[in-house]
């Protein structure tokens, strides 16, 4: 999609229209940074992409428009360097060697016509698929070594920024709920005063002085649906800033009996250099029951298992 290759990203809801899942969407949150993006339209492979980070919770880009009218509003963002340059290599021309070489299941093209899966969006394809793919378009393979910039950081920040501009001219809501809703974003306000008198100690450290605390939103704030979501403490957990940064990056999570979840992103000897294997943990307690919502979304949307 022009409006993906530009703004350096794909998109796509977290289920069917219907609510169903679907294996399509469910692949943007199994893709790691590195993995190739192969972009297949209008019979052709135009566009190669390397993965740059981790997906992140995210509503509809703005500049979609009315594409996908019917699509849940409520999304997974993946960060994409796409290469510059189109590629012309239809699918058709090499199905012979192709067709082996697809999955069983969930294939992006059909391998008996070279046609493509109406409803395939992200598919898992062998590293064959790619290389032939890149034979095909006389492009080594040391085209894909790039550095880029991209980060889920650069995006969140990009999204919060629109979801801001949005709340600065919403003229259904009055200015002083404005201020607090922007306030909330950056975890301060009513917000974190609501925070505070649920989540008083951060669930990892222990700390318990409120000005070496960060109070951080479970659904991140860019995700909320309403006023209430974005203001409501049960949103919310006060937390260490090196812990703050591993939830609101999904390396980190919790159960609902108030057990931590440690993503397998994070490996075991970052965590140390972190401190998190180290660290005299309180005992965990359970969530209360307004927090499970939001949990629930953080660890289907958010937290990387």
């Amino acid at each position: 999609m022009r409006q993906e290759v530009m703004g350096g990203y794909l998109w796509s809801p977290v289920t069917e229209a219907n609510g169903s899942r679907s294996r399509f969407y469910d692949n943007m949150r199994r893709t790691s940074p590195g993995d190739v993006v192969l972009s297949y339209a209008e019979g052709r492979v135009g566009r190669v992409g390397i993965v740059a980070d981790f997906a992140i919770s995210a509503p509809k880009p703005e500049e979609f428009g009315s594409i996908g009218a019917y699509w849940n509003s409520s999304g997974w963002l993946l960060p994409v360097d796409w290469l510059d340059g189109q590629l012309a290599v239809r699918p058709k021309e090499i199905l012979s060697r192709l067709s082996p070489l697809l999955p069983a299941r969930h294939s992006p093209i059909q391998p008996t016509t070279g046609n493509g899966n109406q409803k395939a969006y992200l598919a898992e394809v062998d590293e064959a698929v790619v290389d032939l793919i890149l034979e095909a378009a006389h492009l080594p393979a040391a085209a894909l070594i790039s550095k880029t910039d991209l980060t889920v950081a650069d995006f969140a920040t990009r999204l919060d920024d629109i979801v801001e501009r949005g709340i600065q001219h919403d003229a259904s809501l009055d200015q002083t709920i404005r201020e607090q809703l922007v306030r909330a974003r950056r975890g301060q306000g009513i917000f974190r005063k609501r925070v505070l008198d649920i989540e008083p100690v951060c669930r990892i450290t222990g700390v318990d002085k409120p000005n070496l605390l960060i109070a951080s939103h479970i659904k991140p704030w860019r995700a909320c649906a309403t006023v209430a979501e974005r203001l409501d403490g049960a949103n919310g957990l006060m937390m260490a800033p090196h812990a703050d940064f591993l939830f609101d990056r999904g390396l980190l999570g919790f159960e609902d009996d108030g057990r931590a979840l440690f993503s397998s992103q994070l490996t075991n000897a970052d965590a140390d250099k972190l401190g998190m294997h180290h660290v005299q943990r309180p005992s965990p307690r359970p969530l209360g029951d307004d927090s499970r919502a939001y949990l629930h979304h953080h660890r289907t949307s958010v937290f990387i298992p």
